[in-house]
């Protein structure tokens, strides 16, 4: 008995235990700063390379916003790009047909369009699971590609949306030849975006989310509202992958059906994986060295490229499990191991 009381002392969750838990989740470690500080440095060093800095920061929104439902809530998709191209369409139509061109309420009209797209069709695909559910995602996204194809009055269809420009942003910035403007105002996006992500995943919400992916019928048997929560967790993740959309339309001018396309969907869904899924900075590492390696690639082969890129991946899948971030782990315990 006296055991079972010491056990007992000891095991007891308490509420300032628990705040003191989440507490220390949320507080910044040294490190976290650093690709911030590259970010920023990367407009000094190349400021040529802005225009494709910019397309850099807008992939890692998006693989942020797909990290969320595939690497902490363990929901396996293969039309993620649906979202992406409700709110580039979303952003490029208000423009072009309705000469709204205020760049910061058209991103965040769009962030909003894409969230309730997202949260009707979750809805539904979320009832599902396994490999129909991973068939019905990839439908969703081929259904909304063939929607805008055929509606071309509206969207463009093959031709693609044109006609889009947006006023300076805030009244005050020029978009200029370079992508400058558009370099800060993705990079300021991604940051508030990263915020967001990094507060809801490491607060309770997001530590369920984490306890559904890893088993489900325990998260249920202590009366966690499993479906309600990935219904949430998906409209969120859709929002922001249409505000990722948004920032790409505004940034090139145009849309084509290829921001609904498998391609886009499965290419980022790689970038995620190269990365390091369901470690949050693994979006930020994907995406550069993805491309990175896929503009160079593309430089030296213009026909061979894509087995360039897909070696890069089957040997990170074979040697760094985890990805490119699961890798610089185990370098670092082992090199810590040694020095001790």
């Amino acid at each position: 008995m006296a055991f079972t009381g010491v056990m007992a002392e000891h095991l007891t969750v308490t509420p300032n235990s628990t705040r003191g838990f989440f507490r220390s989740r949320q507080r910044l470690k040294w490190w976290e700063g650093l690709p911030w500080v590259l970010a920023v440095s990367a407009f000094f060093v190349l400021p040529d390379y802005m225009a494709f800095g910019t397309q850099v920061l807008i992939t890692i929104i998006f693989a942020l916003s797909l990290d969320l439902i595939v690497g902490f809530a363990g929901v396996v998709t293969l039309g993620h790009a649906a979202y992406f191209g409700v709110g580039a369409y979303a952003a490029g139509m208000v423009s072009a047909h309705l000469g709204w061109n205020e760049p910061i309420s058209a991103l965040l009209l769009a962030g909003v369009i894409a969230a309730l797209v997202g949260l009707v069709s979750g809805a539904v695909l979320l009832r599902y699971h396994g490999l129909t559910l991973l068939m019905l995602t990839l439908a969703t996204a081929i259904c909304l590609q063939g929607f805008a194809n055929v509606n071309e009055d509206v969207t463009g269809g093959f031709d693609g949306l044109i006609g889009i420009s947006f006023k300076p942003l805030l009244g005050m910035f020029e978009y200029d030849l370079w992508g400058h403007t558009y370099y800060w105002y993705s990079l300021v996006v991604l940051l508030l975006v990263f915020v967001v992500v990094r507060i809801v995943m490491n607060s309770p919400f997001g530590m369920s989310l984490i306890g559904i992916r890893e088993n489900t019928d325990r998260m249920h048997a202590i009366g966690t509202p499993v479906y309600k929560r990935l219904v949430t967790v998906y409209t969120l993740s859709a929002g922001l992958a249409g505000v990722a959309g948004a920032l790409f339309a505004e940034s090139n001018a145009y849309v084509t059906l290829d921001v609904l396309s498998f391609a886009r969907s499965g290419t980022i869904l790689i970038i995620l994986i190269l990365g390091g899924v369901g470690r949050l900075y693994g979006a930020f590492v994907g995406a550069v060295v993805y491309m990175v390696l896929e503009d160079e690639l593309a430089k030296m082969s213009p026909e061979f490229w894509e087995f360039g890129v897909g070696l890069v991946l089957v040997l990170t899948v074979m040697f760094a499990q985890g990805g490119l971030i699961g890798l610089f782990d185990r370098l670092r315990k082992y090199i810590r191991g040694a020095s001790t």
